[in-house]
């Protein structure tokens, strides 16, 4: 009989059989956090011996920055869109649904049959989801468990959109509640929302990736005195034709930016960040981060950011749950 090691974690009795697993991971379209978040949950499988296949639109050094394995393999193959957005502050609701419908609904009969197939072909043992829904009804329908990992479910965004957009799309909420269903349970993690559709769920601590260089060594690279205040602005899709400018900032006060464009003109306050930058090191370097107060989005265009900035890095905030939520 083939031992199998016992573990309880987080209060939860878990029996890992002592064996090779296949995992396939999807991964959302909509942006960077989805894979960003992935990496690390990732990373504690590939280092158990496991083999991960990644579904994603998501550039693959997002992952192979932290990871470097024969056992990653990645497909590109975007399956959702999340939120459709004029710029990081503007959702079309409408284009939203729309573009879901296109991509999920409309080819349904298909995307589920490639699907399976390919779930067979690499013999997958469970389909993991962050948080894209078809992928758990093709899971079902190749006879494969799956599960997600999330702090919100699609369905639940797309209720408000729905009632800006009309209450024919009702029909897009349904299809993606039931896909969501054909999951074993949802993994969640913190900051969560209303999630109806799931079956069961397990809590889980944040899931954070881990540091690799200090709050020193990352402010002496980019030549920044401990005593300066930093400010990170780690969004992208600014609106069109908006400029920052130096009198946004409080004296004395640095902004490093990441995601800027190759073009983009920046003020001497602020300090352009490469592409491929490793953000929890700049994180965690800062002071405090755009949008940790609630801004108005006119104060946010305006540059009339001060007295939140003020504001921000004046607060104590306290979380004391753990943050080995990938582990």
């Amino acid at each position: 009989m083939q031992m199998q090691q016992i573990s309880i974690t987080h209060g939860v009795e878990a029996i890992a059989p002592k064996r090779h697993l296949v995992f396939a991971y999807y991964v959302s379209g909509h942006g960077f956090g989805h894979a960003t978040r992935v990496v690390e949950v990732v990373r504690h499988l590939i280092r158990a011996g496991h083999d991960v296949h990644m579904v994603t639109g998501a550039p693959d050094f997002v992952f192979t920055s932290e990871i470097q394995s024969p056992r990653l393999l990645f497909r590109k193959v975007v399956l959702d869109c999340g939120a459709v957005q004029a710029d990081a502050l503007t959702v079309d609701p409408i284009a939203s649904l729309e573009k879901y419908s296109q991509m999920s609904i409309v080819p349904r009969a298909s995307v589920l049959a490639t699907e399976v197939q390919w779930l067979n072909s690499i013999k997958a043992d469970l389909v993991i989801s962050d948080v894209v829904p078809i992928a758990c009804r093709a899971a079902a329908d190749a006879g494969i468990r799956s599960v997600c990992v999330t702090n919100f479910s699609w369905d639940f965004i797309y209720v408000e959109y729905v009632m800006v957009a009309g209450s024919h799309y009702r029909s897009v909420l349904q299809q993606i509640a039931e896909d969501y269903s054909h999951s074993e349970f949802v993994i969640r993690l913190p900051g969560y929302s209303p999630m109806p559709a799931f079956r069961g769920v397990i809590d889980v601590p944040l899931v954070v990736r881990r540091l690799h260089k200090s709050r020193e060594e990352v402010r002496k690279d980019l030549g920044v005195p401990d005593d300066v205040k930093l400010v990170i602005f780690n969004f992208g899709g600014q609106p069109a034709g908006w400029k920052l400018k130096e009198e946004y900032l409080p004296a004395g006060w640095l902004c490093l930016v990441c995601g800027a464009s190759d073009n983009q003109e920046l003020p001497p306050n602020f300090i352009k960040l490469a592409k491929d930058v490793y953000t929890p090191d700049l994180i965690a370097a800062s002071d405090c981060m755009l949008g940790g107060v609630e801004m108005a989005r006119r104060d946010m265009l305006s540059g009339c950011w001060i007295p939140y900035l003020e504001r921000a890095v004046n607060l104590k905030p306290c979380y004391e749950g753990g943050t080995n939520g990938g582990e």
